[in-house]
């Protein structure tokens, strides 16, 4: 009976702790993060995955070329990884109203939700990550923030049944 105890007080922590910042926090945050301007052009973006220890596990380079038609905008994402591996991955994102988008890709189960408010971007969605030959749905939990008018950051947590995987650090930049 004690061992239940225990085993129960340890996961209504765990679940404690995974409660997220809303999006909404951010309202009052500049600029301005609207994904129609931000997301029109092309966009460099750096890099790093690190798994759930911290280690880097691989470093990328992605080119977007993005464009909107009125609410509809196509993110077509071009990946070149440390290890001379290249993917690609094309969004079509819709903006639902002034706060919401959803967004699809072939590698993404279902769509994604999205809700903006100030400088941030909460994205959440389920991706095919192919590993060693595998393919799993991997949980991501996608955190956008602008910085001005050139730079967004980008912190992305993966998770396989509520379980940390690790983490994306992205810095894009605006090409001129």
């Amino acid at each position: 009976m004690t061992k239940r105890l225990l085993l129960l007080l340890v996961l209504a922590v765990t679940l404690a702790g995974c409660g997220s910042v809303p999006v909404e926090k951010f309202r009052d945050q500049r600029p301005e993060l609207d994904l129609r301007r931000y997301f029109n052009g092309t966009i460099d973006g750096w890099g790093i995955f690190q798994d759930r220890s911290g280690d880097v596990v691989k470093r990328f380079h992605v080119t977007i070329n993005a464009r909107w038609s009125g609410d509809t905008g196509t993110l077509d994402e071009d990946f070149e990884y440390s290890d001379g591996t290249r993917s690609k991955r094309v969004w079509t994102i819709t903006r639902l109203d002034a706060h919401r988008y959803r967004g699809v890709a072939d590698d993404v189960v279902g769509e994604a939700r999205g809700e903006a408010r100030g400088n941030a971007l909460r994205w959440q969605y389920v991706l095919k990550l192919e590993v060693d030959g595998r393919t799993w749905e991997v949980d991501f939990d996608d955190w956008m923030f602008q910085m001005d008018d050139g730079v967004m950051l980008n912190r992305s947590v993966m998770s396989k049944f509520g379980v940390r995987l690790g983490e994306l650090t992205l810095s894009f930049r605006k090409r001129s």
